[in-house]
């Protein structure tokens, strides 16, 4: 339960972040230049990472880093400004929004993952709440930002899942730093071919892309990488629900801007459904292992539990082995060595040998 809340706190900061991320972009970096800013977004994130953790990609994870980065960074940063500039913030992060629900019918199929009827309450609760808080006015929507924005929460959605069922055996640290890399290179490349050489940049704006590369996308991706590594994908779709709401509680203490009562009861259903989707819920469900649901319909118990009648002594259990007399649970199910024919031999010389010496013993001298 402590575990599970601890990974939950480590998760929002990602979400946190990615609110902040709105305002000192709109306030402090260029608007012309979107595969720039993506780029310097990115890759100085990567390197800073790959100095932390000095490890380069091996095997298969010279492709995977490719693919992760072009959906996660490239493909991603690129949408978001496009829906950006084409939709109000309000309906492009109700858009996004949407994707609690995206994670959990990706993590499905990808990782056999099935979403809980809470997780898709909670789900729907939490997209609720979204509109309340930021659909407050008639606004001109644009058909084609939001397919910008809607293939944005897609795209990310399917890359974050990915990234859940290939970074099991890799440090998060190193395969986050692999993707920023990948992802800057690719942006950096685009930018070059598109948009030429980068413009001169103020103190103000450095300071901004500092934050941003930095704050807002090397500490929160490898936060949500290691949330998407200890929580399951529907719990950490609704986490990334602090992101409007951290817009919303920005804008209303930095910029002036006022809540009203419509917002505020947005605001409280995306954190009763945050609340009400924790895992420390869900953990009371899950707590039943295979094995040990299946024990009285005829199926072996797991190492180390007694399934019998009540009362029945079961034999000692070794501590932290989880098994009994203190082997595995495969080593007790192994049959026993087959015996080779010289083996055999042996055993029949021997036995000939110890009937003599009893007939030795017995025989008076």
């Amino acid at each position: 339960m402590e575990a599970n809340l601890r990974w939950v706190a480590v998760t929002a900061v990602a979400p946190v972040a990615w609110g902040t991320n709105y305002y000192v972009t709109h306030e402090f970096l260029p608007t012309d230049r979107p595969l720039t800013g993506a780029a310097l977004r990115a890759l100085p994130a990567g390197l800073v990472l790959l100095a932390l953790r000095r490890q380069r990609p091996h095997g298969a994870w010279w492709w995977r880093s490719a693919v992760l980065g072009l959906l996660n960074m490239s493909v991603f940063f690129v949408l978001v400004y496009l829906a950006s500039q084409l939709l109000p913030t309000s309906v492009a992060s109700t858009v996004m929004a949407v994707s609690p629900l995206a994670m959990m019918l990706v993590a499905w199929p990808l990782m056999s993952e099935r979403p809980r009827t809470t997780d898709l309450a909670c789900a729907a609760i939490g997209l609720a709440g979204v509109c309340l808080m930021l659909l407050t006015g008639a606004r001109a929507v644009s058909l084609p930002g939001v397919l910008a924005s809607a293939a944005a929460m897609l795209v990310s959605s399917f890359g974050h899942i990915l990234t859940k069922k290939w970074s099991a055996d890799v440090d998060v640290l190193a395969s986050t730093a692999w993707q920023l890399t990948a992802g800057g290179l690719f942006l950096l490349l685009g930018a070059a071919a598109v948009e030429g050489p980068p413009p001169a940049l103020t103190p103000p704006t450095l300071l901004a892309f500092g934050y941003v590369a930095l704050i807002a996308t090397a500490l929160a991706f490898t936060a949500w990488f290691t949330g998407l590594r200890h929580l399951p994908a529907g719990t950490v779709g609704l986490i990334g629900l602090l992101n409007p709401v951290t817009g919303v509680l920005l804008g209303t203490t930095v910029a002036g801007e006022t809540l009203d009562v419509q917002q505020l009861c947005g605001l409280l259903l995306v954190l009763t459904a945050v609340v009400l989707g924790r895992p420390g819920r869900a953990g009371r469900h899950d707590s039943v292992r295979p094995d040990d649901a299946g024990a009285g319909r005829g199926r072996r118990p797991a190492a180390g539990r007694q399934v019998g009648r009540p009362g029945r002594r079961p034999g000692p259990t070794f501590a932290g082995t989880g098994t009994r007399w203190g082997l595995p649970a495969a080593v007790r199910r192994q049959p026993p060595p087959a015996v080779t024919g010289g083996a055999r031999a042996r055993n029949r010389a021997g036995a000939r040998a110890d009937r003599r010496r009893a007939r030795a013993r017995r025989s008076p001298r």
